[in-house]
């Protein structure tokens, strides 16, 4: 696995809609900036050598990283991959949507629902939105949110961005009715 670097970035809100969020909401993201295994290859049919051999490995590195940089347990989580504009959409969906990129994070986060992603192909520089959702109900309205980050110089056309997102809590200042009460 060639990682050209990894970024770590927190954010704690600390007033929303005029009024103090206490404790503050804390996001924290890590990212990696691998070079794409399938690049320069042309069409690649089966992508699944290349998910063996880098999944569980990415997974493993960023998990314990973006618990860490939270240094709260994890609420809500999700990942994204983007790919450089020499790859696929394909490319980074390889590398996170599969049990072994994800229950790395499932594991450290103590989580049990579907990980929610975004995955795109672009330009160095691209800002994203990593979808995050409650670890154990996607249903509790309050952490569905996001959290954007961009990473200046990648991915070069032959790199993949990989990332992992975790928050220590739901918006701030959530106040919406319960999913159920909308029966």
């Amino acid at each position: 696995m060639n990682i050209r670097k990894i970024v770590t970035c927190t954010d704690d809100v600390l007033t929303e809609g005029g009024r103090e969020v206490s404790p503050p909401a804390r996001t924290a993201v890590v990212l990696a900036v691998v070079r794409n295994p399938w690049a320069g290859q042309g069409f690649v049919t089966d992508l699944a050598p290349g998910i063996e051999e880098f999944a569980s490995p990415l997974g493993e590195l960023l998990a314990p990283r973006v618990v860490e940089a939270l240094g709260r347990p994890v609420e809500a989580y999700g990942k994204a991959a983007v790919v450089g504009l020499g790859g696929e959409v394909e490319h980074g969906s390889a590398l996170i949507h599969t049990l072994k990129f994800g229950d790395h994070f499932r594991r450290a986060a103590e989580a049990t629902t579907l990980l929610p992603a975004v995955e795109k192909r672009a330009a160095a520089g691209t800002t994203f939105d990593i979808p995050l959702k409650h670890i154990t109900d996607a249903t509790v309205r309050s952490h569905h949110q996001s959290v954007e980050v961009r990473v200046a110089d990648a991915p070069a056309d032959d790199e993949i961005v990989i990332g992992l997102a975790a928050a220590a809590q739901g918006r701030p200042q959530a106040r919406l009715a319960p999913l159920s009460s909308e029966r």
